[in-house]
């Protein structure tokens, strides 16, 4: 066995610390090497063997005075993310669940660890913000939402967004909500490009319908089932450009088989009339089935029509009874 002690006094002006004293023991590398008699080795290389062991030793030293700098992220924001994290959010990591809503249960731990991440990250900030909303503490939240968005979030721009087209956190913007809107859309956020053309068709078409339509298309590009609905409605109507059903028809396709129910409800009434495709009454019985589990009040009525497809009725115009097959 070979002792080195080795006290090192090293001076480190960031971190102001005066010295580091360490001691370190190095075993030989293995047991044939402890077998061996000092008769053994000639005097030159036990000089060798103890510069190694030295130069050794300083070298772990120095490792430790000057650490490598720490990439793992805090413990507040890793917490913050587990209970706080918006599934829909493009800056939450992949890793990261997220939850729809906040827990009733972990919102004061949200507003605790998030309120602490935040200083150093927007994905915190939103995150925040959407704590605060589930408390109900609507200013807070949109100053978090805000000092998110300023940061670049989209994400917290289509809340914050949502918010002032409602009303919901104060005073009521539809001009406010539709430039965060249009700028959560430009950066590629799905939501913020369906929330710009529901807020143009709630207030009469105000926005130009050739940009929503386009925003969609490239909302769409991130199979946002929202989108790609939202797509097909407008082609479907030749809204923001020309009337294209089979192209409406490929976007409730995509978006139904993603369990949106609105889609499952369209294509049930394209599949049943061959518009934009083939006809298929089967295929179009199993989308309203589908529209009908996820609570679609259009597709049940739909479904009671399939069953009773003839209508008779009175003179004046009025519904006498069906006739069921």
């Amino acid at each position: 066995m070979v002792q080195v002690h080795n006290h090192v006094s090293h001076h480190l002006s960031h971190l102001r610390l005066l010295a580091l004293r360490r001691s370190f023991k190095l075993v030989a590398p293995s047991s044939a090497m402890r077998d061996l008699r000092p008769s053994m080795l000639s005097k030159m290389e036990l000089r060798r063997f103890h510069a190694v062991a030295i130069t050794a030793a300083i070298g772990c030293i120095a490792a430790l005075a000057n650490p490598a700098p720490v990439r793992a992220q805090s413990a507040d924001l890793v917490l913050c993310d587990r209970i706080a994290a918006d599934p829909a959010d493009p800056d939450k990591p992949a890793d990261v669940k997220g939850a729809a809503e906040i827990a009733s249960s972990d919102i004061a731990t949200a507003i605790k660890f998030c309120k602490r991440a935040s200083t150093a990250s927007r994905r915190a900030l939103y995150q925040l913000g959407r704590a605060y909303a589930a408390n109900r503490q609507m200013a807070e939240a949109v100053g978090a939402y805000r000092k998110a968005a300023d940061k670049g979030s989209t994400a917290a721009m289509v809340e914050l967004g949502t918010l002032l087209a409602n009303g919901s956190g104060g005073e009521r913007d539809e001009t406010q909500a539709r430039t965060l809107f249009a700028r959560a859309a430009q950066a590629g956020n799905a939501r913020g490009a369906t929330n710009l053309a529901a807020l143009s068709a709630n207030v009469g078409g105000s926005s130009d319908p050739v940009e929503a339509r386009a925003m969609l298309a490239k909302a769409a590009e991130t199979n946002s089932a929202e989108a790609e609905f939202q797509l097909g409605l407008m082609m479907a109507n030749g809204v923001g450009g020309p009337k294209d059903d089979t192209g409406a028809r490929a976007m409730f396709e995509k978006a139904a088989a993603q369990d949106h129910a609105g889609a499952l409800d369209w294509m049930g009434s394209f599949a049943e009339s061959g518009r934009g495709g083939p006809e298929d009454r089967n295929a179009a019985k199993g989308y309203y089935e589908k529209a009908a589990a996820l609570g679609n009040e259009d597709a049940k009525a739909a479904l009671e029509r399939l069953k009773c497809p003839l209508v008779l009725k009175t003179k004046s115009g009025e519904v006498w009874t069906h006739l069921c097959f």
